[in-house]
């Protein structure tokens, strides 16, 4: 990330608690005019994200911990499509 500017046109990040599993699930969407993909941009504010939540959680549950950072799917730029399985 920030290694070249990106024209960012919007970005959403959406935290989904699960209580019943003991989890929360974030999920960062980005949008942006430009030739290049925005995929760290994405994979950084879920990153921040977490880490936020994680911060607030280890005063609850020093256990607490952070897994399945990924990408999803993504649309555009040169490689064009991708959907990650499962």
């Amino acid at each position: 990330p920030h290694c070249h500017p990106v024209r960012v046109t919007g970005a959403d990040v959406t935290v989904e608690p699960n209580v019943a599993e003991g989890r929360i699930h974030v999920v960062t969407t980005v949008r942006a005019f430009d030739r290049t993909g925005v995929e760290m941009e994405a994979l950084t504010s879920v990153s921040i994200a977490a880490l936020s939540l994680y911060d607030t959680a280890k005063a609850f549950d020093r256990s607490a911990r952070i897994e399945g950072v990924r990408l999803l799917a993504k649309s555009g730029g040169r490689s064009g499509e991708y959907h990650a399985a499962g």
